[in-house]
């Protein structure tokens, strides 16, 4: 600090010299009035040609005279040359050209073979095709006419003959199964064979079967219920300043005398000093007189109240 007290700004700064004020009394101009371009407003300007128009005149290209792409070619007429080359077609042709006799014809309705190319076609015909004479068959075979009736409840309507009426009796079947059973019987001799050696099965027929004898059941004692509810025999008891809420009796006043603590108990070395913790403190609290005078004496009234008001 103290070698720099010698400098100047500009030597602090590191300018060489101060920046110039390029806008030092000229005259005030507004936005709205300031031209957009003032520069071309002043001295000669650049005035180009205008735009030139498309014309077939030199004057709408760039070049002073026409310039031909060939300098010295000869003129070729284009209807020469498609009369040349029609000419070189037609001398591929092997005979003339074909023209036809006459023109389109149209056909004159549906079904017609006028103006068709092959003419009408024999197959597709509408007329009759010969046929050979008719011939009638012979007559049908006369027999006599069908019986009326359908067989049921009519007599000699069928083609065979009329079943014969057979007897059949009501226990049929009982009757003849009796007396099979009784020729199968009458066939037997002794009695039937049976095995001693009946073949055990793998498990007992019965699974739950138990050897031992079971104890006695036992007898589940039912509880007596008790008809009614509980009821106390009184209301339960409030809390009250005698103390009658509590269930045991308020104990008895013990006498504590009052026994002074010597000093040498205060001052032992186990014992702490009790601090008490910092409250709240204090505040200047006004009278109430001074409240009183300032609700009744205030800046509205205090012109027109009296001495004697108080």
């Amino acid at each position: 600090m103290p070698a720099e007290i010698g400098k100047t700004d500009m030597e602090r700064i590191g300018l060489f010299s101060e920046m110039e004020y390029i806008t030092v009394g000229d005259k005030y101009v507004t936005q709205f009035n300031r031209p957009f371009n003032e520069a071309a407003s002043k001295n000669k300007q650049m005035l180009p040609g205008g735009s030139k128009e498309m014309s077939d005149l030199q004057a709408g290209y760039f070049d002073p005279h026409f310039v031909r792409i060939f300098e010295g070619e000869s003129y070729v007429s284009l209807n020469q040359v498609r009369r040349r080359h029609m000419m070189e077609e037609a001398k591929k042709n092997l005979g003339k050209a074909f023209l036809p006799s006459n023109g389109d014809k149209k056909p004159s309705g549906l079904g017609s073979y006028y103006g068709t190319i092959g003419g009408p076609i024999p197959f597709f015909s509408a007329q009759s095709k010969p046929r050979e004479k008719y011939e009638a068959p012979g007559k049908n075979l006369y027999t006599n006419p069908g019986k009326k009736g359908t067989g049921y409840g009519y007599a000699n309507v069928t083609i065979g003959k009329q079943f014969s009426h057979s007897a059949d009796f009501y226990d049929a079947p009982k009757l003849n199964y009796k007396k099979e059973n009784e020729e199968h019987h009458r066939l037997l001799k002794g009695t039937p064979f049976k095995l001693n050696l009946y073949p055990s099965e793998y498990f007992d027929a019965n699974p739950y079967l138990f050897g031992k004898t079971l104890p006695p059941v036992k007898k589940v004692e039912k509880k007596e219920l008790l008809g009614s509810p509980f009821k106390p025999s009184s209301p339960g008891k409030k809390a009250g300043g005698m103390k009658a809420g509590t269930f045991e009796p308020y104990p008895s006043h013990s006498a504590d005398p009052y026994v002074v603590k010597l000093a040498s108990q205060a001052t032992s070395k186990g014992a702490k000093v009790f601090h008490p913790p910092g409250g709240p403190k204090s505040r200047p609290v006004q009278s109430i007189m001074t409240l009183n005078v300032k609700r009744t004496l205030n800046m509205k009234n205090y012109k027109t109240a009296s001495v004697q008001s108080y």
